[in-house]
């Protein structure tokens, strides 16, 4: 019977052996499995998903692969290619954030009132419900800034290009609009969900950076 996997290495009463996520820790792809490894040594049910099955290879035979010349050259370009895509990635994460910080945030100005009326406030809203239903207003109608996020891959790069964006929207609005500035530093200082649009609000949601979770008001 096969043990539980731990770090990638299942102990048992066949022998110690690797899943692929284990022989992928030690620096193998899995196109090298498929080329030096072959077919698995053991096929068992994943220990929590039955309709699972995993892949293990004896850690004997890996190691003697191991010590090949082949897996020696394979596994130095597979690494060369690796550092080559996150130095990519780095570069293309940097002029994103460069260009999201550089562009004008052109805000519509709009009289007071006549924001309230396009936003669905109608007078019966407390005072922070409304500053919401008009931020959201306005945060929608800005959604054409979501162009300046094209590049950012990976979760690191969109989050923090999603935050900034998020913030410079948020900064532009409260800076136009003085009496929904306080909405807006609630947002900016929030951290949790991005902010999307009240169900009143009409608004395309829109999913720029954890700027403030919605609260049970923002209705």
């Amino acid at each position: 019977m096969v043990g539980r996997e731990r770090d990638g290495e299942v102990a048992g009463g066949r022998g110690a052996h690797l899943s692929v996520a284990g022989l992928r820790a030690r620096g193998w792809t899995v196109g090298m499995v498929r080329r030096l490894l072959g077919e698995p040594d053991l096929v068992v049910d994943h220990p929590s998903f039955r309709a699972v099955r995993t892949r293990l290879y004896r850690v004997e035979r890996v190691e003697v692969v191991e010590r090949s010349e082949e897996f020696r050259t394979l596994a130095a370009t597979a690494a060369r290619r690796s550092a080559a895509a996150r130095a990519a990635a780095l570069r293309g994460r940097r002029e994103v954030l460069a260009r999201i910080a550089a562009v004008p945030i052109d805000v519509p100005r709009l009289d007071p009132r006549r924001l309230a009326a396009l936003a669905g406030v109608d007078g019966s809203e407390e005072r922070g419900a409304a500053a919401r239903l008009q931020v959201d207003h306005l945060w929608h109608h800005l959604w054409r800034y979501d162009a300046l996020l094209s590049g950012s891959r990976g979760r690191v790069g969109r989050r923090a290009a999603e935050s900034l964006l998020a913030r410079r929207v948020l900064a532009a609005i409260a800076e136009a609009y003085p009496h929904l500035a306080q909405e807006c530093a609630r947002r900016l200082s929030a951290s949790g969900r991005a902010v999307g649009a009240s169900p009143r609000s009409g608004g395309r949601q829109r999913n720029w950076g954890a700027v403030g979770p919605r609260g049970p008001n923002d209705r």
